[in-house]
């Protein structure tokens, strides 16, 4: 996200943004606060520990792999799990449309309410191997997909690689009105959390 991107979500001028990522800038509670909101996470997330490369993700050399070779997906017909894994980067609208026409495709044969949904982003990496969370495009995209998506699930998991993504796909899942069925995961024995929730004891495509 640029300087300038950030500012305009956050209501705040772009030198005062860049003057702040020099440390060169006292921040009151105020702008902490329309900060985090821009960037979709928690006011305790940004003083938590966790950090990322700052090598800039989603560059052409992230793409190398068309996304077709990197989504896959399996539907246990008898348990109504659907599980799906992304590996590596959405490069914008066209690979969300992608994964969209597929899951909706294979929910389209279910009720409401009656599908159970595995997410595994675990390996959703950057080239050089660093976590990655949704881009604003990504994430407005995903706002879309899982509007349609609450119709047909009972309940959704997903594997996260980050606590940033938990923060980053719990602003999308509010913003979409999947919140009260989705959880979202980044723990050690996630996996079996997942499992117990969903009620499941293994899953053909996703595994510890």
């Amino acid at each position: 996200m640029s300087q300038e991107f950030l500012a305009y979500m956050a209501g705040l001028d772009r030198t005062y943004i860049s003057g702040v990522e020099r440390g060169e800038r006292n921040v009151s509670i105020v702008n902490i606060e329309k900060i985090a909101a821009a960037l979709q996470v928690s006011m305790e997330y940004m003083f938590s520990g966790e950090r990322f490369s700052l090598t800039p993700a989603y560059q052409p050399k992230d793409f190398t792999i068309p996304f077709k070779k990197r989504f896959n997906y399996s539907l246990d017909s008898e348990m109504k799990v659907l599980a799906f894994q992304v590996n590596g980067l959405f490069s914008g609208k066209r690979d969300v449309e992608y994964l969209s026409s597929i899951i909706l495709g294979v929910c389209s044969a279910y009720g409401k309410d009656e599908l159970n949904i595995l997410v595994d982003h675990r390996d959703m990496m950057a080239s050089d191997g660093q976590p990655v969370v949704y881009s604003p495009e990504v994430a407005a995209q995903a706002v879309e997909f899982q509007r349609e998506l609450t119709t047909y699930s009972k309940k959704v998991v997903c594997l996260c690689n980050s606590s940033f993504m938990v923060q980053n796909l719990n602003h999308v899942a509010k913003a979409s009105g999947i919140y009260e069925k989705a959880t979202h995961l980044f723990e050690k024995d996630m996996i079996d959390k997942a499992y117990s929730i969903l009620d499941i004891n293994g899953n053909e495509l996703i595994k510890a």
